[in-house]
């Protein structure tokens, strides 16, 4: 039964994410915080955390990157940025107090509303990833700023791999 219900909610949440007549490739968030093992697993590439008591005015965990990118028209979180999720769920886990806001954001190619769906899907998978890592949804807001806000100017491959990405910004 309890299954039954979460299945229902699941596809009650899904329809409800997709009132917009974009449409955009489905691809989930993988959950590999799981205790399956294999080689070559997260554990090789985990960065360390500084937990420390002045969590309240540091600007989130030392030495871990704040942006995620992606490929073009994609929103699935790529393998080599496990770690820099995982530093960030154990920063904020240790900080409950701490809250963020992950910015999504897109290349310039496509239109405004395509590029806000995808910039509000890549901000939604990280977090998503931290929160099947335990973080709760409480500390963290997602949103999209689309093509409006590029990193780099240009119109070349490399302006537009550098602009299809998710900030991580501490509050």
């Amino acid at each position: 039964m309890l299954k039954r219900t979460i299945y229902s909610l699941a596809i009650v949440a899904l329809i409800a994410g997709c009132s917009s007549g974009t449409k955009l490739s489905d691809t989930p968030v993988v959950d590999r915080s799981g205790t399956a093992g294999g080689s070559g697993g997260a554990a090789s590439g985990v960065a360390p955390v500084s937990i420390d008591p002045r969590a309240q005015t540091a600007q989130g965990p030392v030495g871990v990157a704040r942006i995620v990118y992606f490929d073009f028209d994609s929103y699935t979180i790529k393998p080599e940025f496990q770690s820099l999720i995982d530093g960030h769920a154990r920063f904020l886990k240790a900080n409950p107090q701490r809250r963020i806001s992950i910015e999504g954001h897109t290349d310039e190619r496509g239109g405004r509303e395509y590029n806000l769906a995808l910039g509000q899907k890549r901000s939604e998978a990280v977090r998503r990833s931290l929160g099947l890592l335990g973080v709760p949804d409480s500390q963290i807001e997602a949103v999209s700023f689309g093509k409006e806000k590029p990193a780099a100017p240009g119109s070349t491959e490399d302006a537009w791999a550098q602009n299809r990405r998710a900030e991580i910004t501490y509050r």
